[in-house]
């Protein structure tokens, strides 16, 4: 079902987005407002005092007869041709100055040049208690502006100059609309790339989420299309394709893994209960002790199955919990060598070591022994009678390295690069093909390495690096 615009993520992203630029954008619009309007009052402000300083002195100095009015009128109204003419929709100008000039001596009256009567200015100029020199804003009455006024006196004469502010504000108006059609503009048009560009992102993580809802346990072999680019989206893509790939990889493991064992466990479970059944049935007889006895050794096999098996899954899962210590590998070495020398010699095996003394390695003593265990086991199990075994165990580096050799029919061809691997074994081999694999898994979590090739004259070669501890002399 499709969701509704605003429900989605790329409105959310989008919407954000553009509130965030929004507000950043009319924020630099209105310090550049205010800055433009701070300048413009700065610069009239200074024209204000100037000409104000100016008219004053002109007033000043000119000779009071007849021409005095007509001079000093000349000179202001030259002064207020220095305003811009700017006019508003209806041609009315705006800007307009007005000049006022006070003297005591003059019993005529104040001398005025500025639009309209001069009693509503001078009303004003009486009540706003202008101070000399510092322009301040008067409003006339009946007149739907402000004028910035700045008053100047010398030789007893007082000079009042005034600029209407309206041209200014007409100037600021334009710019507050222009600002605002370009944020309107501006907003639209970063909602639209940004939900344009979140869209096309999140369309990536949607065919991402299609593919996965698809994939379940029976279609594993589904991936996500990689595209050529490294972005995060494709990076997500590569992971979860590799995490698809371990996943496959384990549960195709762990049905080889349940088929085998289910296999392996058929025969000696049938077994068993078939050894028993008959020891049910010799009742009063006297071979029904060996019976159970032969039932318990197939249980002891099972049991010693299982628990490789587990340990193994635990070894290759990286989850097997070992006893690290310092273990005497030679001294490992020579207690097992007399352990099976017995059945080495039943099977006529000469057994010969080359062993490097006092190689100590860390590791758990249990696991080693069992993986020592096993090799010895897989030559004595395998090779055919008579045959010649050597051990070689001298440092390499940081690692002691363990060599088992024989001079017998060596591993066959088809697994020889596969034999560490679990369940692999050759076709005639009594085993269940968990010996060298349980050999390599916990080799490797110890952090060493196996290796298995081939003698130039027939037979088998193991090898097995494992770290060692080095002792500092003292």
């Amino acid at each position: 079902m499709r969701k509704p615009l605003p429900a989605t993520a790329a409105w959310r992203i989008s919407i954000w987005t553009t509130l965030a630029f929004a507000v950043g954008t009319a924020l630099a619009f209105t310090i550049v407002y205010l800055l433009v309007a701070r300048g413009i009052r700065e610069r009239s402000d200074t024209w204000l005092t100037g000409e104000a300083e100016v008219l004053a002195r002109v007033s000043a100095d000119t000779p009071k007869d007849y021409l005095y009015d007509r001079i000093v009128r000349e000179v202001a109204e030259l002064a207020t041709q220095e305003v811009p003419d700017e006019r508003n929709a209806s041609g009315e100008r705006l800007n307009s100055v007005f000049f006022l000039a006070v003297d005591p001596k003059n019993t005529e009256g104040p001398l005025w040049v500025g639009p309209g009567g001069k009693d509503e200015f001078v009303t004003a100029i009486q009540g706003a208690k202008l101070l000399p020199g510092a322009p301040q804003s008067i409003r006339v009455d009946g007149l739907r502006r402000t004028f910035r006024v700045v008053v100047h006196a010398q030789n007893g004469q007082t000079v009042y100059l005034g600029l209407s502010d309206q041209g200014a504000n007409h100037l600021l108006h334009r710019l507050a609309r222009s600002f605002v059609t370009v944020w309107a503009g501006v907003f639209f048009l970063g909602f639209v790339i940004s939900y344009w560009s979140a869209r096309q992102i999140l369309l990536r993580v949607e065919g991402i989420t299609e593919t996965v809802a698809r994939i379940g346990a029976e279609d594993l072999e589904q991936r996500l299309p990689e595209p050529t680019n490294s972005d995060e989206i494709s990076s997500l893509a590569r992971t979860f394709n590799d995490m698809l790939g371990r996943i496959q990889a384990s549960v195709n493991e762990l049905r080889t893994v349940t088929g085998s064992v289910a296999h392996d466990l058929k025969s000696p479970v049938t077994s068993i209960r078939g050894r028993l059944e008959s020891a049910l049935c010799s009742v009063g007889k006297e071979d029904w002790r060996e019976t159970v006895g032969e039932a318990i050794e197939h249980l002891d096999r099972l049991l010693h199955f299982l628990n490789t098996t587990l340990d193994l899954a635990e070894a290759e899962a990286g989850a097997l919990q070992l006893d690290r210590r310092p273990v005497d590998l030679s001294q490992t070495l020579h207690q097992l060598v007399d352990v099976y020398q017995p059945a080495m010699a039943e099977r006529q095996h000469k057994v010969t070591l080359d062993l490097e003394e006092h190689l100590l390695v860390e590791a758990d003593s249990l696991l080693l022994g069992r993986v020592l265990s096993n090799l010895l086991e897989n030559e004595l199990t395998h090779l055919p009678a008579g045959r010649e075994i050597t051990l070689h165990l001298h440092s390499r580096g940081e690692s002691a390295e363990l060599v088992i050799e024989d001079n017998g029919p060596g591993f066959p061809p088809e697994i020889m690069t596969r034999a560490f691997e679990r369940f692999v074994k050759g076709k005639g081999s009594p085993g269940h093909g968990l010996g060298l694999a349980f050999v390599g898994a916990v080799v490797q979590a110890h952090g060493g390495s196996t290796n298995l090739s081939a003698r130039p004259d027939g037979g088998a070669v193991i090898t097995i690096s494992w770290p060692m501890i080095v002792l500092q002399p003292s």
